[in-house]
């Protein structure tokens, strides 16, 4: 197994940067997925379990000037790797302004990515920091548990409001209670409500608009026969949801909430160079 790769456009490598700052608000511990064109953030706690789940995926081409690896064999073309992502961000955080980051898989004591950091100098010695951020290799026979998540039969698709807006609404609500219902209909309306036995609060957005999904294999069937202004809705942990606006650097230009009904809800950003799913279950 190699991999080695190189960040040299300063904008690029913020990118990168805050890509990583906003998985490491979001996990402890994550699965970075490395292929031959893309790379993956994941995070899988069970969702049946009342975890919550993230897929990231990033097109190195959009990042990297250099990007090679070679998987564990020619026909699994793959690397999967478990690290701490804030250990990842600490180590990004010595390059804002650096010349050039080299990423590479090494094996010192233990397997490391290894950040070779090169900064500007006055003199004609470049100065190199590196760091050696500690991983686990992911056995061949695991990697069934980090596949891509299917997008559920979801009852609503809904853009979302300004991130901020939401995030200062929810940050609001939070200190009232543990739970948040986030409802949404087919009419470009969606609402974020509280109860409890003191107190009922509720923020309502109109005019979002709805994402054109409609195709054969997403829910056209149940989104047909659904009233465009009967509202899904789902219940859930308010502090994990605070959790991910609050973490979110990626700036997307797209944002996007699906609903299961009582089940699930589904975030989605989209960049022009990554995109960010993120599943919350629903509480009883």
């Amino acid at each position: 197994m190699r991999f080695r790769s190189k960040i040299v456009d300063i904008s690029c490598l913020n990118h990168f940067t805050r890509i990583v700052n906003t998985i490491t608000k979001l996990t402890k511990v994550c699965t970075l997925r490395l292929t031959v064109n893309n790379l993956y953030f994941i995070i899988t706690d069970k969702v049946a379990n009342g975890g919550v789940s993230m897929w990231c995926e990033l097109s190195q081409g959009n990042f990297f000037d250099m990007y090679q690896m070679e998987g564990v064999c020619a026909e699994q073309n793959e690397i999967f790797l478990e690290l701490v992502p804030e250990n990842f961000s600490r180590a990004l955080k010595t390059a804002q302004n650096a010349k050039s980051v080299k990423i590479k898989l090494t094996n010192k004591h233990c397997p490391c990515l290894t950040l070779a950091v090169e900064l500007p100098s006055l003199s004609s010695i470049s100065r190199i920091v590196t760091h050696d951020i500690p991983v686990s290799v992911i056995p061949r026979r695991l990697w069934n548990d980090f596949k891509e998540p299917s997008v559920p039969d979801f009852d609503v698709s809904i853009y979302l409001p300004a991130l901020k807006t939401m995030k200062n609404v929810v940050e609001r609500m939070k200190n009232l209670s543990n739970f948040i219902v986030i409802e949404a209909n087919r009419n470009g309306e969606i609402n974020m409500k509280i109860e409890t036995d003191l107190v009922s609060v509720s923020t309502h957005f109109k005019d979002l608009g709805n994402p054109p999904w409609i195709s054969e294999d997403i829910c056209q069937n149940a989104c047909e026969e659904r009233d465009v202004n009967s509202m899904a809705e789902a219940r859930i942990d308010i502090r994990k949801l605070l959790q991910f606006l609050a973490g979110q650097q990626v700036n997307p230009s797209k944002a996007i909430c699906n609903i299961v009904n009582k089940r699930m809800v589904h975030f989605i950003l989209l960049h022009e160079d990554v995109s960010l799913q993120y599943f919350i279950p629903a509480l009883a």
